[in-house]
């Protein structure tokens, strides 16, 4: 799996290729919870083309299986995505500010935000 450990200040993150698939199935997450303990670290980046084709698509289930399987590993994830050009399924957006209530899931449209909110910034 195509990942890579990028720091800032003294916090790790673990972080998906910009602009390219690397999940296929919501299974394959647990390649990305084996960095995170690998390397210490409960924060992952990871971008809109990163995620399985259903994330997006609450009917699909693929959302609550990678949250969840997150949530129990107490790891932070962050995708950063343009929102409007994003296609999503029309509750989606409500999953999203629910989530971002409970601190483990969030959304940006810049990187450096992500970055942040992971870190604690």
């Amino acid at each position: 799996m195509d990942l890579r450990i990028t720091s800032k200040g003294d916090r790790k993150i673990v972080e998906g290729p910009p602009g390219m698939p690397l999940l296929q199935s919501p299974d394959d997450i647990v390649e990305v919870i084996g960095a995170c303990f690998e390397h210490r670290t409960g924060a992952v980046l990871l971008y809109a083309e990163n995620m399985p084709d259903g994330f997006f698509d609450l009917s699909s289930g693929e959302a609550g299986a990678v949250l969840q399987k997150l949530r129990n590993y107490h790891i932070r994830l962050a995708i950063v995505a343009d929102m409007g050009a994003l296609r999503q399924s029309s509750k989606f957006p409500e999953m999203v500010l629910e989530e971002s209530k409970a601190g483990d899931f969030r959304m940006f449209e810049d990187r450096g935000l992500a970055e942040g909110w992971l870190v604690g910034e």
